[in-house]
């Protein structure tokens, strides 16, 4: 019988190549976003509405044997331009979003001695202007993270991935033209953007028994730019 995941915000972007992904990997798939049919994918995927900003409730089987929390949010301004209902959103998004999500998913993840993974982002360790509010909601999710993977083993394995700026739609403002894609690829030591199969590459891994010693732990698929510096 095929493992259970569970997708969360699956429909676009880093979500919906990780779905391809564990599809490939012969795991059975459930992916669930505030909108969402069974045509967005191809495969046979299970598909939930749920809204991580909502009291919605997720049908989950009885042992879960991984959990991806794929929501975010990129809205980058300067610090005295920034509204605390933005904050509130972020926060609500990235992070109260992933609780709500957990305190359904756990006794489930539990039985199935799963493994759950999150997103945080580069900004976290690398102190970047204008993200003072995504680094904050994300920095909660390191945190949560770090506790997790201590209060659950060896039962539930519990890890992050922090990218730098991928090519989903979420980034579109910021990769809209030729010029902007060249400047932000030039600020990473492999002068490239990431693309959504460089992120889904490390939650397969996360995901799957190759990773059976790993947890607790902040994997940073981000070009180089938290740790190297270009000439």
């Amino acid at each position: 019988m095929a493992k259970e995941v569970l997708v969360i915000g699956g429909r676009s972007g880093i979500g919906k190549q990780v779905v391809a992904d564990l599809l490939e990997d012969g795991y059975h798939v459930t992916a669930a976003s505030r909108e969402i049919s069974e045509d967005d994918f191809e495969g046979e995927v299970s598909v939930q509405k749920f809204d991580v900003t909502g009291s919605d409730e997720l049908d989950l089987p009885d042992e879960l044997h991984g959990l991806v929390y794929c929501p975010g949010t990129i809205k980058l301004k300067p610090f005295d331009r920034i509204g605390l209902d933005q904050i509130q959103e972020e926060m609500e998004i990235n992070y109260l979003g992933a609780v709500k999500v957990l305190h359904q998913a756990i006794k489930a993840l539990k039985k199935g001695k799963g493994s759950a993974v999150f997103f945080s982002t580069v900004a976290v360790q690398t102190g970047m202007p204008f993200h003072s509010s995504i680094s904050a909601a994300k920095g909660a999710v390191e945190g949560m993270v770090r506790s997790l993977a201590a209060e659950y083993a060896p039962k539930v394995r519990f890890n992050a991935i922090a990218p730098s700026l991928t090519d989903t739609p979420l980034a579109e403002s910021m990769l809209n033209s030729d010029k902007k894609r060249e400047s932000n690829a030039s600020r990473h030591p492999l002068n490239s953007i990431g693309d959504v199969k460089d992120i889904s590459e490390g939650v397969r891994y996360l995901i799957s028994d190759r990773s059976r010693w790993v947890t607790g732990q902040i994997l940073k698929i981000d070009g180089g730019m938290s740790s190297l510096r270009s000439l």
